[in-house]
């Protein structure tokens, strides 16, 4: 949990500032959201972690769905896996994608389906 700093510099306006700092996640918590968030900055990014979202593809496929050219696929794939975002699996000599199995993930997944106002097409399947 984060310190409180210059306590002695904070106005009292009954706010419960001092007992919300006391539960504040330390930096490095923010600075790792914030690293996720980023991932989502990118509308080509994004559009490829929604596909993933909701099939696992290859890099191939995936490029030629989203019109997009297999050196641009590639890097988002990298970023959004360095991230922990998507996983890769080896099938012969493919490469397919998918959405990571954390809650990380899940969220992210869930966040992009609010956010664009949909279900998940995969829901009830």
């Amino acid at each position: 949990m984060a310190t409180i700093k210059n306590k002695e510099k904070l106005h009292d306006h009954d706010q419960n500032l001092s007992y919300v700092l006391k539960r504040m996640p330390d930096v490095q918590f923010f600075l790792d959201g914030a690293a996720i968030f980023q991932q989502l900055s990118d509308g080509s990014r994004l559009q490829i972690l929604w596909l993933l979202c909701h099939c696992e593809e290859c890099g191939h496929n995936i490029s030629a769905a989203l019109d997009m050219s297999p050196a641009s696929v590639s890097h988002h794939l990298k970023s959004l896996k360095l991230h922990g975002l998507i996983k890769s699996k080896r099938v012969g000599k493919e490469v397919y994608y998918s959405l990571a199995d954390s809650e990380k993930a899940r969220l992210v997944h869930q966040m992009v389906d609010d956010f664009f106002k949909m279900s998940c097409p995969l829901k009830g399947l």
